[in-house]
């Protein structure tokens, strides 16, 4: 009898550690790939804040100008995110991400042919419809490999490309434009476009030939495997919704998480576009060393992504480690502001913003994530994604707005701050019987 309970007992362990192995195999084979393609993508996105630090005066663009046309790329993301989405979900993974970053590095490329505010409107335009759907569909992608109860440190995992990406471009884009400038008679901006390009296009190639559409389609993994997995993905759905297309635009719940994400962009947008300004209004020339400068506040944000990522999964809660850091991302960017004769303390400030800012957007894709499923899951994190990212441009606009009737950011700050208490305040309303939060 004892010996029969206590195979029973070394089963179970067993089992446990075959779990975990079999994630860890799973998380080795995608993670490190996703994770360098959202890193192309974060740079293709925002390496215009560096480029503008001498594109500006090049063309005779104003602050405005520039605001606009950084935030005009989220108008063409909103309106084709969501049917990317769903193709993405109707195709498979694989096809539809090697579109997207193939066409849209070609088309960042082609930034290095700006001569006017209106080609600059037109090509930022563009890069939003090529650019659409990636983000939304990586955390789909996710959702297809992963339960609720392991997605939250993974979608962490994920996305610390992003300030990887300011920790890596910040250097390489001041670089580029102090050391590239006149080369072949190009100025140093048009050669970051062009550098930062390639990459984009690589990645694209290899993803056709590295990424695998779902579980079923794994050849890297044994029967054994690709049952553990798929039974508790399966599990993991008998709780969550699978609304209809149509109901997934009426639903309150869905609304309200775009709002909240619409706050955090704000903040996210407004570090990563305004970040290189922010550092050369504190008296720093050189463009190497703006970029330089510029990846403390990424780094720091790395490090306070995954210990949050780890206490949220610990804990099986989401709320408040969304809307803790939240709020601290806003205190950041208010004392960045108080602080601006000290820079420093300034830098400081910068950094607090930045990992508040950043360690709240992943754990937020917990909560949405954590009810829907199937086409519902596609149509819904695409439209949430969206509608959020549309803070893109919003933020970028009036922050550009502002300072142009003020020469100063400072009050653009102040209203980064409002929106970031505002997403955190949205975020504890939401119930956690709702998002089922559960040990």
């Amino acid at each position: 009898m004892s010996a029969g309970a206590s195979h029973k007992g070394n089963t179970g362990h067993e089992d446990s550690a075959e779990v975990s192995a079999v994630y860890a195999k799973v998380t080795w084979r995608l993670i490190p790939f996703l994770f360098l393609c959202y890193i192309v993508a974060y740079l293709d996105r925002v390496n215009v804040g560096f480029a503008k630090l001498t594109m500006l005066s090049d063309l005779n663009l104003s602050e405005a100008v520039y605001g606009l046309g950084a935030g005009i790329f989220f108008v063409g993301y909103f309106l084709f995110e969501v049917p990317s989405n769903i193709i993405l979900h109707k195709v498979g993974a694989r096809r539809w991400i090697a579109r997207i970053m193939i066409t849209w590095g070609v088309i960042s490329g082609c930034m290095m042919f700006v001569t006017s505010e209106w080609s600059f409107y037109i090509l930022r335009f563009l890069l939003g419809i090529a650019e659409a759907g990636f983000f939304p569909g990586i955390i789909l992608y996710i959702t297809y490999w992963f339960p609720a109860d392991r997605r939250g440190k993974i979608t962490t995992l994920f996305m610390t490309a992003i300030p990887l990406a300011g920790v890596v471009g910040g250097p390489l884009s001041g670089w580029i434009l102090q050391s590239m400038d006149g080369t072949m008679g190009y100025a140093g901006w048009q050669w970051l476009f062009v550098v930062e390009a390639v990459p984009s296009v690589i990645m694209g190639v290899l993803v056709l030939v590295l990424m695998t559409d779902g579980i079923s389609h794994a050849k890297w993994l044994n029967p054994r495997e690709k049952k553990i997995l798929q039974d508790r993905i399966d599990a993991d759905g008998q709780d969550k919704q699978d609304h209809s297309i149509k109901k997934i635009f009426t639903s309150l719940m869905i609304w309200r998480f775009a709002l909240i994400y619409f706050c955090f962009v704000m903040g996210l947008y407004g570090i990563g576009f305004w970040l290189p300004s922010l550092i050369k209004g504190m008296g720093v020339a050189g463009a190497l060393d703006i970029g330089l400068l510029s990846a403390i506040p990424y780094a720091v944000a790395v490090v306070g992504m995954v210990l949050v990522s780890r206490s949220a999964d610990k804990h099986s809660e989401r709320r408040w480690h969304v809307a803790i850091p939240a709020v601290l991302g806003a205190i950041g960017l208010i004392l960045s502001v108080l602080l601006h004769g000290n820079a420093v303390l300034s830098m400081a400030a910068l950094s607090l913003g930045t990992f508040g800012i950043l360690t709240s957007l992943p754990l937020f894709w917990s909560l949405p994530t954590a009810f829907l499923r199937g086409t519902a899951a596609a149509a819904g994190i695409a439209l949430i994604n969206s509608l959020g990212n549309l803070a893109g441009f919003v933020s970028p606009f009036l922050i550009g707005v502002i300072k142009t009737r003020t020469q100063s950011t400072d009050a653009g700050m102040y209203m980064l701050a409002a929106s970031l208490v505002v997403g955190a305040l949205l975020t504890l309303s939401i119930s956690a019987k709702s998002i089922a939060e559960k040990k």
